[in-house]
């Protein structure tokens, strides 16, 4: 077998990713605009251009009844001939049941179900800073959720911008956690061409608390590289929001500028913690506004700001929000004016009622001198835990120190709560009546790390396994929070969708043609990178009797459907051969590519055949699926599992792991290195050779 010579076109990585976002043009200057706008809204990119101011048991019977829902529903469509175009009622028909299966959860007890997810768990994650897509936000972990958030208008080149949605465009020299330990504290500093504002999160369950607890936001702003005269004669704009998915009325509260003691901004009520308010505090002079909605797109907050202060501004002159809101408003957003530096504390009350005796003393401790130092307590244990668990002491210097604690935050502050359904593509000429050429998942929700929170703000499956490496080390039970939520979206065939895109914010920020997932494309199954590990450690003793308990009985549950995952695997992308393996879903009819990206291996641009068939080998793959074999087969020894199952992984590990083979398939003896195989060339218009791709 020969190989190439080397001259194989290479891709730009990042920006070129599944995940990136289409450029468009036009002939002449509005046009262009026009779909520049229309190309940033798809991809979540420029999202606000200035404002126009200048300067059997229970559980089997329900999944059963799912599968029958999914089953008739799709039913449904073909019989009134929503997508029945099939050439051949036989193909059509085993198109159906493919399709039914797709959108059919694996019939199985649930992860999350698990004791250990449930009670004081649960509860000490309810609230947290789970909206990684903006710059500052805070939600539940539940379907229908409050919200809350941080915009502000920044100044670039004369010109006024809403800043909410994180993204490169904004042009923030800095932005991130700087401290963060995943439940209930997180520092992060932001740099906006002069301003420099630090926002901190701090949670707690005290008495009177109501279910979740309370949590407190500060803003500390400051100017950054102008006087104290520049800065005492600006003024900054601050916005504060919050906000009810379930649409349920929010009642305002007073907007007069608090003397010294808080003010309350806002109240409510919602079905998990009961009442709620929203109190501000701050020692320095503030200019309050406000406005309110009605509205359910709450991806769009910052267009309806936007639009309310453009329109105050014509009418007024004035950069404010127009101190009206509209009826049955379940928005409330807080405009406070501020002359930098200032602080500004907002505390959000669960469980709380104007006649708690306990109000004062909890506003109390979360606002002014005791938040103060909370926060520096809080910052000193993150420091020595990171510390301890990783071991660093004397060993780096403090500017390396501070860079892992930051990478460890960003990881740990970057983890998203999504609810909602992902878009499943129908097979190739099926289409239903409205034209959509897709039916949705079950409704599911995720609880995970993202890889980019401006690019990338959502779930993906091969990035999430390399996230628990880290993860699991500082929190284990977080981690098996995770992948437990990873796992119960495996659908009947033992799939799970690659990219996980639930609700209409991680929607807003992913261009049409990524949206679809494709029931016949993986990604690599990472995820047993992480549960080898937590196996391991359990070996090596290196938790307590009653956590390795409890990861124990995590893996023994997960086992099921790992095997279901793994089976996917081996029956959908293997190769020609026995013990072959590539990845499914290269596009072998594109002819604007030199080499067709293989999204699904993860490696996107990785160069491997330039015509992608079935005549494919790919190494990393069949390297993955020894990672899964060995999973599989350490799971199963360390559980004392000894059934078929286990000794068919003992055998196929075996197999996997067989030089002989691995060298007949792979290697090349010139380089001595390991190569993909296909049909390959570097000259276009020449006969194709079966080679390794080298």
């Amino acid at each position: 077998m020969t190989g190439g010579s080397g001259g194989t076109t290479r891709r730009p990585s990042a920006a070129s990713r599944s995940r990136g976002a289409p450029s468009s043009s036009a002939p002449d200057p509005d046009a262009r605009r026009a779909a520049a706008a229309a190309a940033a809204r798809r991809s979540g990119r420029g999202d606000h251009g200035p404002l126009r101011v200048m300067a059997v048991s229970a559980r089997t019977l329900l999944l059963l009844g799912i599968a029958s829902v999914a089953l008739l529903s799709v039913a449904f469509l073909a019989y009134t001939g929503g997508w029945w175009q099939a050439e051949a009622e036989s193909e059509g028909a085993a198109a159906l049941r493919r399709m039914a299966r797709s959108v059919t959860p694996l019939d199985a007890p649930r992860m999350m179900d698990l004791p250990q997810f449930q009670g004081d768990h649960k509860e000490s994650l309810y609230w947290g800073t789970y909206r990684p897509n903006v710059y500052l936000g805070i939600r539940a972990r539940t379907p229908l959720s409050l919200i809350a958030g941080l915009m502000w208008i920044g100044v670039k080149n004369g010109q006024y911008f809403i800043r909410h949605v994180c993204q490169d465009s904004d042009e923030l020299s800095k932005y991130g956690w700087a401290d963060h330990n995943g439940r209930d504290y997180g520092r992060q500093e932001l740099t906006d061409h002069g301003l420099h504002l630090t926002t901190s999160f701090l949670k707690e369950k005290g008495d009177g608390s109501g279910y979740g607890g309370d949590w407190a936001v500060r803003l500390d702003a400051k100017n950054e590289g102008s006087s104290l005269s520049e800065a005492q004669e600006s003024t900054t704009h601050l916005f504060f929001y919050i906000a009810d998915e379930a649409g349920k009325l929010i009642t305002m509260g007073s907007h007069e500028p608090p003397s010294r003691g808080p003010v309350l901004l806002a109240s409510g009520s919602h079905e998990e913690i009961g009442d709620w308010e929203l109190y501000l505090r701050s020692e320095d002079n503030l200019e309050i506004h406000r406005a309110g909605f009605q509205t359910i797109s709450m991806h769009n907050l910052s267009d309806l700001v936007q639009h309310a202060l453009v329109t105050n501004a014509r009418q007024s002159g004035n950069l404010n929000l127009p101190d009206m809101t509209e009826d049955s408003s379940n928005a409330m957003i807080y405009q406070v004016s501020i002359k930098l530096p200032a602080k500004i504390d907002m505390v959000f009350l669960s469980g709380a009622g104007s006649k708690n005796p306990m109000t004062a003393e909890r506003v109390n401790r979360l606002t002014g001198p005791m938040l103060s130092t909370r926060l520096e307590s809080k910052q000193k244990d993150f420091e020595e835990r990171y510390d301890q668990i990783f071991n660093v002491n004397n060993k780096i210097v403090s500017k390396e120190l501070s860079v892992g604690r930051a990478a460890l935050s960003s990881l740990l502050g970057g983890i998203g709560y999504f609810y909602g359904q992902s878009k499943i593509a129908l097979p190739k000429g099926f289409s239903q009546k409205n034209g959509d050429k897709y039916i949705p998942y079950w409704p599911a929700a995720l609880y995970t790390a993202v890889p980019s929170r401006s690019f990338f703000p959502r779930g993906f499956l091969w990035d999430e396994g390399f996230h628990q490496l880290v993860i699991w080390r500082w929190d284990a039970h977080i981690s098996m929070d995770i992948i437990g939520h990873w796992l119960d979206l495996i659908n009947a065939d033992g799939w799970i969708p690659r990219e996980q895109i639930l609700g209409a914010e991680a929607l807003s920020k992913v261009p049409e043609e990524f949206v679809l997932q494709y029931p016949s494309n993986g990604n690599p199954p990472t995820l047993f990178l992480a549960l080898r590990d937590l196996a391991s450690a359990i070996h090596a003793h290196q938790f307590s009797d009653e956590e390795a308990e409890k990861i124990s009985t995590f893996l023994k549950r997960a086992y099921v459907r790992l095997n279901s995952w793994f089976q996917w695997f081996n029956s959908t992308q293997s190769g020609k051969y026995e013990g072959t393996f590539f990845w499914h879903g290269r596009d072998n009819m594109t002819t604007r590519e030199l080499n067709p990206k293989t999204l699904t291996s993860g490696l996107d641009d990785y160069p491997r055949a330039s015509h992608p068939n079935d005549e494919e080998r790919h190494v990393d793959l069949r390297c993955w699926m020894l990672l899964a074999t060995n999973c599989m087969r350490s799971i199963a020894g360390f559980l004392k599992m000894d059934s078929s199952l286990e000794k068919d992984y003992y055998k196929l590990s075996d197999q996997l792991s067989d030089f002989e083979t691995l060298n007949k398939m792979h290697l090349d003896d010139k380089t001595g290195a390991y190569f993909d195989f296909g049909n390959h060339t570097e000259k276009v218009g020449v006969a194709l050779p079966l080679s390794l791709v080298i």
